[in-house]
């Protein structure tokens, strides 16, 4: 079936719910995907920080094919060796000591905002039932992920919104100190927030929020949905400073398109959780967890974190020559491979240019064009990718 006719299919069976483009991807290997007329391009989204090793990586794989033929899926009621196996290894590499499986980002931090209201209640502040998010924030899109979204322009056609959550600017010191309070149960970050166009939040902040939380006996959490698992060359990017959240929550990269969240607790926090008090039908079943240990041990062999920042300064600085030399000199935000650069009311077109020469990257906010190539990207490609992008902005951007 050719792209046309494979796009007017779906359009009779699938809901409005994407801006998809017009192209129907078919195969992927590494870096490279094809779509349905047979044509490649370099993978630059990843399925939006999912797939960090590639399409198809070879252990990932083989991991998924070993257990598909034991194990697919057994209730939570039941203890699971792969389950255990994969929280073996992210406590052992973070500050948590416990693991609550579920399926993807915004059910990782549901489970994270009922934790901090259960937490409070269990020490007897049942009142503490707020959480304070930033602007510009991306947390999920059920009610109250969505609430804790700091964008009008997902929340207005869902109004009224779960009621429980407010927002302060990125970076305003001040504006945090005001609304933090012992009505607080949580404050919410992103270290950098992706879909908010790649900002890095400053450590100053991050520190700050720290010491509120501590003042006034809330708890810090840490959204890593996009910027965990290795994408900014730590396994989690909190990993870059000194401050150490309370909660952190996962998914995207974490099964490399198996689909899977998490949400890491320290003990103190965790035991608030009780049997009856969250729970997830497919949270962590063999075969997700299967490609979830994979994952990691290819991410914490020797050397592997090193060169992913080693390649995203590489990446990072030749953007930023593009576009000095094309955008005035805008600045390249983020770090490893997560990078973002805003170029105003072109940056769409320079996406759809970028697909028809062979390179798929995506814009955030209508403006900021976003890179995210799987962190196995090779030198070559990565210049492959900037050649593209460096002729059509000199051209048209």
């Amino acid at each position: 079936m050719k792209t046309e006719n494979l796009i007017a299919s779906g359009r009779e069976v699938l809901m409005n719910t994407y801006n998809r483009y017009p192209l129907a991807l078919v195969k992927g290997e590494g870096t490279r995907v094809w779509d349905v007329d047979g044509r490649a391009y370099l993978d630059f989204v990843s399925g939006i920080a999912v797939t960090s090793l590639g399409h198809g990586h070879p252990l990932v794989v083989e991991a998924m094919k070993e257990q598909l033929g034991r194990l697919v899926h057994t209730s939570n009621l039941f203890w699971q060796e792969n389950q255990i196996a994969l929280a073996r290894k992210l406590t052992s590499f973070s500050f948590a000591d416990k693991v609550f499986f579920c399926n993807s980002g915004a059910e990782a931090n549901e489970a994270a905002f009922k934790l901090a209201r259960k937490f409070a209640r269990v020490h007897g502040k049942s009142s503490k039932t707020q959480i304070i998010s930033l602007q510009n924030s991306f947390h999920g899109r059920t009610f109250a992920t969505l609430a804790a979204t700091g964008q009008w322009a997902y929340q207005k056609d869902f109004v009224p919104l779960m009621p429980g959550f407010s927002y302060v600017t990125l970076d305003d010191g001040e504006a945090l100190r005001a609304a933090v309070n012992e009505e607080t149960a949580a404050v919410i970050l992103e270290p950098i927030q992706g879909e908010g166009g790649v900002h890095p939040v400053s450590a100053d902040f991050m520190r700050l929020a720290r010491a509120l939380c501590d003042e006034h006996e809330a708890l810090l959490i840490f959204d890593e949905v996009q910027c965990g698992v290795g994408r900014t060359g730590r396994l989690f990017a909190y990993e870059h400073g000194d401050v150490i959240p309370d909660i952190m929550t996962l998914a995207k990269a974490l099964g490399n398109g198996a689909p899977m969240g998490a949400m890491l607790a320290a003990d103190r926090v965790a035991d608030a959780f009780q049997p009856g008090d969250h729970a997830s039908t497919f949270g962590g079943n063999p075969l997700v967890t299967a490609a979830g240990c994979a994952v990691l041990d290819v991410m914490m062999a020797p050397g592997f974190l090193e060169e992913v920042r080693t390649k995203g300064a590489s990446l990072k600085h030749a953007l930023q020559k593009v576009a000095d030399a094309c955008w005035d000199g805008a600045p390249v935000r983020g770090m490893g491979l997560l990078l973002g650069v805003t170029v105003g009311e072109k940056a769409p077109g320079l996406v759809a240019q970028c697909r028809e020469r062979g390179l798929l990257i995506n814009c955030v906010g209508g403006e900021t064009l976003r890179f995210l190539p799987p962190l196995t990207v090779s030198r070559e490609e990565m210049d492959e990718a900037m050649g593209i992008l460096g002729q059509l902005a000199m051209n048209h951007g």
